[in-house]
């Protein structure tokens, strides 16, 4: 789809994902349809691994724009975000304007005269030139728009958030020494967040809300399918659910979407066409991530095992 056209529909954006391989519930849709149509941010939270970064991806394969990617972390500023000035380009041309010093002065005839001549050249060391973009002012200068992933939010300092602010509401940044710079075409903005700190008022004034959970399970089996297409209609219907049973235990960390993805790729190389329950005990270490979930798994295994043997084979 040309991004230079605007999305028709909801359906649209489910077809479009779909495409490029992301099986989006219709909440997932109606927020990327509204997002582009009305021109604002989404604040994407959910648990780690259920799609958050990967749907940004997905729309900017499916939209035929280039991803810029912000990761955020504790201490960044607009040094790393927004832009920094060439240091060692300013110090070049420095040296170069020593050396010709005389040249530049010409026909000065006074002390003002002269310092009005050097400080049209200082005015040109603070020029766009000597200007390094990071990851925010790219995506504000690229010619044909693009997707903007400001990634893990909630990792970054309450200052970083209002650096943010101007961006998420008008689209541009103020330079001291350049001005204002507005986007050349708007564009689309995902901000991720897990949850590890509350996110201001202001931040989230500016953006639709969207909250990407634990999928259900047919919605899941459809995941499984679009990126594991060598595990059988069984399989998939029997890992998933004993994953939603898996889910309903007090664990550390619950099963997220990519490790059922990454599950199933496991069982599908160890060529399973349905669960077992030795396969599951020797794999549940893709599953799980912290030793003491899987022994609070284990005893388990075998009930869950045969739940979701009964499901995946009567429907």
């Amino acid at each position: 789809m040309s991004n230079d056209l605007p999305i028709e529909s909801i359906d649209a954006v489910t077809a479009g994902l779909a495409s490029v391989g992301y099986i989006a519930s219709r909440q997932i849709a109606t927020a990327i349809y509204l997002a582009e149509r009305i021109e604002k941010p989404i604040l994407v939270e959910g648990p780690a691994g259920v799609g958050k970064t990967e749907l940004a991806k997905s729309l900017a394969a499916w939209r035929g724009l280039k991803m810029i990617r912000m990761q955020c972390y504790e201490g960044l500023d607009e040094a790393k975000a927004l832009y920094e000035w060439k240091y060692a380009k300013q110090l070049l041309y420095t040296q170069i304007l020593k050396d010709k010093l005389g040249e530049v002065l010409g026909d000065a005839q006074s002390l003002s005269a002269a310092l009005d001549k050097l400080h049209d050249f200082g005015d040109v060391f603070f020029s766009k030139e000597f200007v390094e973009p990071r990851p925010l002012l790219q995506a504000l200068e690229q010619p044909n728009g693009c997707v903007l992933l400001v990634d893990e939010i909630d990792k970054s300092d309450a200052e970083f958030e209002s650096l943010l602010l101007e961006i998420l509401s008008d689209y541009q940044v103020s330079i001291p020494e350049l001005g204002t710079i507005s986007a050349t075409v708007k564009p689309l903005v995902l901000l991720t967040s897990n949850g590890e700190r509350d996110l201001s008022d202001a931040l989230k004034r500016r953006c639709l809300h969207l909250h990407i959970g634990f999928p259900e399970q047919k919605l899941e089996e459809r995941i499984v399918e679009s990126r594991v297409p060598g595990a059988s209609e069984t399989l998939r219907k029997q890992l998933v659910g004993f994953i939603n049973q898996v889910r309903a235990l007090d664990l550390k960390k619950l099963p997220s979407v990519s490790e059922t993805i990454d599950w199933a790729r496991v069982l599908v190389l160890l060529q399973s066409t349905e669960l077992d329950h030795q396969t599951v005990k020797d794999t549940l270490n893709v599953l799980l991530k912290y030793e003491a979930d899987i022994e609070t798994t284990i005893p388990q295994v075998a009930g869950f095992v045969a739940k979701a043997g009964r499901s995946g084979t009567f429907g």
